[in-house]
């Protein structure tokens, strides 16, 4: 369910109350880059069923597990001044439910529970404003509809697991700890089944199908490649309510039009397999392009956009009434990809006339921690 908070009070509410991404951009499986689109191994795998470390070089629960957990929650808190004393008690706790030392909060343990934190552009620019993250989105096309509560946010608390009973546990565990905060919005979020980073979305289209699975694909497009924020990323977050019924009364041509792939396994109207990348040029014998020109996957073609790959890790939400679609999640090292490509999708895309946005916020995405780094010591 979905909780849009103006005035909450503040520590209590965290350990009471919670105890108790573009337009739909890239995120239907439409096309994200040119090159580096086939899924190969990367270097790191985690299976779905298997532990994943906290501590490295970025954080879990970005780019591991390669097959993102069925279940997720997103909590956006707001603080009061600038302070981040806080962060290396977040860490040192997430560490502890990783290892399974918080065992009176998972007594079954960690299993695959995989928590990520973000500092929203107001905490990030009181440190530098020239930093990574420190940038706000732009306001896109139906944007000034949204709550006010459900944009922006100090911070990210995003928790994901193949067991969806310990999410809302955990969040309130970890936004205890930092002082004065209060809830902006919250979001539980579900995933199909798939395989790799593809799933299908409440359309019925395999998403995920174009995003970088190497490390040298990762190093080039997601992650911040230097300075104190280096294996950083920016996250960008749009929650869709999609119009469901209304696409579904499409034939299935119509529909697939409108996506520029095909229903059955995603493979692109252009020919060739799933994975395969699309060709814009590509027409049939009367000169029709194959990929019809507001299809999505032409819209959000980074030939058009100038944009790079972004890692995309998007969810389904349904908290009924009508209230249902796509949490849209991406990373990408500068926000400009996103931005860039939103603006296209805004002037052209066929899919945004199924597409609410109904919250909005960016963040950065620190670097990795350990027991000898605390989280956040790059801006200490």
């Amino acid at each position: 369910m979905t909780d849009d908070v103006s005035k909450p009070s503040r520590r209590g509410v965290l350990t009471g109350a919670l105890g108790g991404v573009i337009g739909l951009a890239v995120g239907a499986g439409g096309a994200a880059a040119v090159t580096g689109s086939r899924p190969e191994a990367p270097a790191e795998t985690t299976g779905a069923s298997d532990r994943v470390p906290a501590s490295g070089t970025a954080q879990a629960g970005i780019h591991l597990p390669r097959s993102p957990q069925r279940f997720g929650r997103l909590l956006v808190l707001d603080t009061v001044g600038t302070g981040l004393g806080w962060m290396a008690d977040v860490g040192a706790r997430i560490l502890e439910l990783n290892d399974g030392t918080g065992s009176d909060l998972l007594p079954d343990g960690a299993g695959d529970l995989t928590v990520s934190v973000g500092l929203g552009p107001r905490l990030v620019a009181a440190v530098d404003p020239a930093l990574p993250g420190a940038d706000e989105l732009p306001l896109f096309a139906n944007d000034d509809r949204m709550a006010p509560t459900a944009t922006g946010g100090d911070v990210l608390l995003s928790a994901h697991s193949s067991d969806p009973t310990v999410l809302e546990a955990v969040l309130a565990d970890l936004a205890a700890l930092i002082p004065d905060a209060a809830p902006r919005w919250q979001q539980a979020m579900f995933r199909g089944a798939g395989e790799g980073s593809k799933a299908r979305n409440p359309l019925g289209f395999m998403d995920g199908i174009v995003v970088p699975h190497r490390d040298a694909e990762l190093r080039t497009n997601v992650w911040i490649p230097s300075g104190p924020l280096a294996g950083g990323t920016v996250c960008v977050i749009r929650r869709l309510r999609l119009d469901t019924a209304r696409f579904r009364t499409l034939e299935t041509p119509q529909r697939e039009a409108v996506i520029g792939r095909t229903l059955r396994d995603g493979s692109p109207l252009s020919g060739g397999g799933v994975d395969d990348e699309v060709d814009l040029r590509a027409k049939t014998p009367e000169g029709e392009f194959l990929v019809p020109a507001h299809a999505h996957a032409r819209a959000a073609h980074p030939s058009f956009t100038g944009s790079a790959l972004m890692l995309r890790r998007s969810y389904s939400f349904d908290d009924g009434d009508g209230d249902s679609g796509l949490v849209f999640i991406s990373f990408q090292n500068e926000l400009r990809v996103f931005v860039a490509t939103q603006h296209r999708l805004d002037e052209v895309d066929a899919l945004m006339a199924f597409a609410t946005p109904t919250a909005s916020a960016t963040f950065l995405m620190l670097p990795g921690f350990s027991a000898d780094k605390p989280l956040g010591a790059e801006l200490a």
